[in-house]
């Protein structure tokens, strides 16, 4: 349980909608110059920005931003070797709306149980934890598609890199580096700010970033269970992932 503060949040606070707009207006100007999203990822981005800032708090779509710009880094590294190997989901590396949707759908729905039951205090950890899980797994599959060690993680075979269900040295690396950067920035934009102890600061980031390590590993699993055989897109995989990391989260939210 969380106890000791109450963060704020929601539609009743027009600080809160300001910020949350302005936010929204750096997104689609940075997505524009950047490429970082197309057209309607762009659109889809703006709308769920809307959603987590204005039902949830400003400093979530703060976190949800720095995973665009952290994952759009991880994908343009190497991007010539990822072309070449045509392991790159794009011609320009920019991201559509489908995967925006994917990896934002869960989060979103977080901000919006927040302002149902109206508590962005137990919600909070929730939602940094789900964002940790795309980040984990965006990089894992950015930084570990280079990696010549891939093998299944259901039966350790070697494997091609790209696999579905693949997991490399590189990757699992790289899991932690993306989930621990989105655990620092929830730290820093979301934590700290507030009138919590500085060691339950530290102890909800650890759990969020624990879960979107953990998260990515069951991403491979369910990508080797179901994925390879055409049962689950990869938007379901990411779904499903994030949603693991969400049920890791709410078991130390609620106990």
């Amino acid at each position: 349980m969380i106890t000791g503060a109450v963060l704020p949040g929601g539609i009743n606070d027009s600080t809160n909608l300001q910020i949350t707009f302005g936010i929204i207006l750096v997104l689609i100007s940075l997505s524009s110059i950047t490429k970082i999203l197309d057209f309607k990822g762009i659109l889809a981005a703006a709308s769920l920005g809307a959603i987590i800032g204005c039902l949830g708090h400003w400093s979530w779509l703060v976190i949800l931003l720095s995973f665009l710009i952290t994952a759009h880094l991880a994908t343009k590294w190497s991007w010539e070797r990822k072309t070449k190997l045509r392991l790159n989901e794009s011609n320009d590396g920019s991201r559509g709306w489908k995967n925006v949707i994917s990896n934002g759908g869960i989060p979103g729905a977080v901000a919006i149980f927040a302002f149902i039951i109206q508590d962005w205090t137990l919600t909070l950890p929730l939602y940094i934890s789900t964002v940790c899980v795309a980040s984990a797994d965006t990089w894992a599959s950015e930084f570990g598609s280079l990696d010549p060690r891939v093998k299944l993680i259901i039966s350790n075979e070697i494997v091609p890199p790209g696999t579905n269900g693949g997991f490399s040295p590189t990757g699992q690396k790289a899991a932690f580096v993306g989930s621990f950067l989105i655990g620092v920035f929830g730290l820093i934009f979301a934590w700290l700010p507030s009138e919590f102890s500085i060691n339950t600061c530290i102890y909800w980031s650890s759990i969020s970033i624990i879960a979107g390590w953990l998260g990515c590993q069951f991403d491979s699993l369910i990508g080797a269970l179901y994925e390879n055989r055409g049962w689950i897109s990869k938007g379901g995989v990411n779904n499903a992932a994030i949603g693991f990391g969400l049920l890791f989260t709410i078991v130390f939210v609620i106990f």
